[in-house]
C-alpha cells in the first residue's frame, strides 16, 4: 500500500491547506520533548501535508480522499500531549481541527461542543451563558482543546472530586466519523465510549462533544507549605475526604520542588519546605479555614483573595499536573517525569515506600489527589532526573515491583503509556472503522503487532522520521 500524496493533495486543494514546510512541520509535533526517550525517537517526524476542515462534511470528504489514495491520517488540535499521540509517525495527512471550534448548545449540566474549541474558551462560553464551567480540565487549559483532551487526556484540574475523565458520567456522548471508502458517522455513549475516548484518534475522528457541566466558581487558590512530606500528604489527602468542602485541585510537591522550580514562590519557601496547592470554592473557605486551624503544622503562605504578595504566583492549576514538570525543565533541562498511580487504601504507604527507595536528588515526588472508584487516592506525576534511558527503565521497573502503577511518559503507543495490554474495545473498534490502518499509525501496538511481548520499547516499524 503506498501512499499517492500528491493526488489526495490536488483532491484536496479547495480546502484549507498548509503546504509550507515550516507550517507542516509545526503542526507535527506535540510536546513529545518532555521525555529525553521520545525526543531521540520522533524529532524528525513530520507530515507530508496539513489540512483544517472547517465542518464535518469536510472531515467526511478529507477521509474518504485519503483512504482512496491510501494516505495516512492524524488528527490533532493545541498538540500539548507529552507523548507523541499527535504526531505522524507514517507522514502523510495531518488533520488540524482548530477551526471546527463552535460551541453548539449549553443546557443546565451540558454542553454540546466542536472538538477544536479551546478549553478556556469553552468555559467562558458556559460561564457566561449560565455560571457554569467543565467538571475537569487539563493544566493547559489556555491553549488545549476539549478534543485534544477527550481523545489524549486521562484526568486533570478537577478530578479530585470527580475522578478520572473515563469514569461513568465524565463524558456524555460522542459523535465520531470513522475511515472508511464511505465513510460513517457514528454516536457513542455509555459503554461504546471507551471505544475512542483516550484513543489518540486511532479508530475515529470526534467531530462533536457532548460533557457534563458544573456550577462554576471564583475558585480561591491557596498554597499552603509543610515541613514533613508524610504530612503534606496526609493533609491533602484527609482535605479531599472533607465531603463538606468543595476543592477542585489538591497537589502536593516534595521539597525542594516549589523553592527549585516555582520562581514567584520561592520567595515564601525555603528549600526544606513542602508545598500543598488548593483551589477551594469561595463557599468552602470557612471550612477550609477551620480544618487549616485543627493542623498547626500547616502553614497558609497565599490565598488569591487575601494576600500580600507583590507578584501573583498565576494560575495555582499551572504548578500542577503537567505543568510542574514544563517548569522544572525550564530551569533544569534534565529534569523529566513519570506517571504513577498510586490507589486507595494504601497511596501513602506506597509513596513512602518509593520515596525510600531513590535520593531526592534523582526522583522527587509530585503527587495530584484524585478519586478513583469515590475513593480518594493519589497520581503521581514524579520529577526525575535523567541520567541514561537504561537508569530511567530501572526507576520504571522498581516502581512497579513495589506495586505502583506506571503510565509511560515516554512510549509513544496507547498501551505502553497505559497496562500493557491490548485495550479489545479499541482494537475491535479499530478494525471495523479503520480497515485500511490509516488513522494515526504506529500508535496501536495491538494493530501491528498483536503477539508483542513487552519486553522493550515498541518500534513502529513504518517511522519516516528525518535522520
Amino acid at each position: 500500500m503506498t501512499a499517492n500524496i500528491e493526488a489526495a493533495k490536488a483532491a484536496l486543494s479547495h480546502l484549507d491547506l498548509e503546504t509550507r514546510d515550516q507550517g507542516i512541520k509545526a503542526a507535527s509535533r506535540d510536546f513529545f520533548w518532555y521525555s529525553p526517550v521520545l525526543k531521540d525517537r520522533l524529532e524528525g517526524v513530520s507530515a507530508d501535508f496539513v489540512v483544517r476542515p472547517r465542518s464535518e462534511a469536510e472531515v467526511i470528504e478529507i477521509l474518504k480522499t485519503c483512504f482512496e489514495h491510501d494516505v495516512p491520517v492524524t488528527t490533532r488540535g493545541a498538540g500539548t500531549g507529552n507523548y507523541g499521540q499527535a504526531m505522524p509517525l507514517a507522514g502523510g495527512c495531518v488533520m488540524h481541527l482548530r477551526n471546527m471550534d463552535k460551541v453548539k448548545e449549553v443546557t443546565p449540566g451540558r454542553v454540546v461542543v466542536e472538538p477544536g474549541c479551546v478549553l478556556k474558551d469553552l468555559d467562558a462560553h458556559c460561564k457566561e451563558h449560565s455560571g457554569q464551567e467543565l467538571r475537569m480540565f487539563s493544566s493547559t487549559w489556555e491553549t488545549a482543546t476539549i478534543g485534544g483532551f477527550v481523545a489524549g487526556g486521562s484526568g486533570g484540574v478537577g478530578s479530585v472530586t470527580w475522578g478520572a475523565l473515563r469514569d461513568l458520567g465524565n463524558i456524555i456522548r460522542l459523535r465520531v466519523v470513522t475511515m472508511e471508502a464511505e465513510p460513517r458517522v457514528l454516536e457513542f455513549r455509555g459503554e461504546e465510549l471507551a471505544r475512542v475516548s483516550h484513543a489518540y484518534g486511532t479508530n475515529g475522528i470526534i467531530t462533536e462533544i457532548e460533557m457534563p457541566l458544573a456550577p462554576a466558581y471564583d475558585w480561591t487558590d491557596v498554597f499552603v507549605a509543610m515541613d514533613d512530606f508524610k504530612e503534606a500528604m496526609e493533609f491533602a489527602d484527609e482535605l479531599a475526604n472533607e465531603d463538606g468542602i468543595l476543592i477542585k485541585l489538591a497537589s502536593v510537591y516534595e521539597a525542594p520542588i516549589a523553592h527549585s522550580y516555582f520562581q514567584r514562590v520561592k520567595p515564601f519557601v525555603s528549600e526544606d519546605s513542602n508545598l500543598i496547592g488548593l483551589m477551594v470554592a469561595p463557599h468552602s473557605m470557612e471550612g477550609f479555614l477551620t480544618f487549616l486551624a485543627r493542623r498547626p503544622k500547616a502553614k497558609m503562605i497565599y490565598r488569591s483573595d487575601d494576600h500580600d504578595w507583590p507578584r501573583r504566583p498565576g494560575k495555582i492549576f499551572e504548578y500542577g499536573w503537567n505543568h510542574t514538570t514544563l517548569r522544572a525543565l525550564k530551569v533544569d533541562p534534565e529534569i523529566t517525569y513519570l506517571q504513577v498511580r498510586y490507589a486507595f487504601p494504601d497511596h501513602i504507604e506506597l509513596v513512602e515506600k518509593i520515596r525510600a527507595m531513590f535520593p531526592t536528588e534523582e526522583v522527587m515526588q509530585h503527587l495530584e489527589v484524585l478519586k478513583n472508584g469515590g475513593k480518594v487516592g493519589f497520581a503521581g506525576l514524579t520529577l526525575v532526573r535523567f541520567t541514561t534511558e537504561e537508569r530511567l527503565d530501572e526507576i520504571v521497573r522498581l516502581h512497579e515491583e513495589a506495586g505502583a502503577l506506571i503510565f509511560n511518559p515516554h512510549r509513544y503507543t496507547l498501551e505502553e503509556g497505559g497496562r500493557q495490554m491490548t485495550d479489545a474495545t479499541q482494537l475491535n473498534f479499530k478494525r471495523e472503522a479503520d480497515p485500511k490502518g490509516l488513522l494515526n499509525p504506529g500508535k496501536m501496538i495491538s494493530w501491528d503487532d498483536p503477539d508483542y511481548a513487552y519486553d522493550k520499547m515498541y518500534a513502529y516499524p513504518g517511522l519516516k522520521a528525518e535522520a
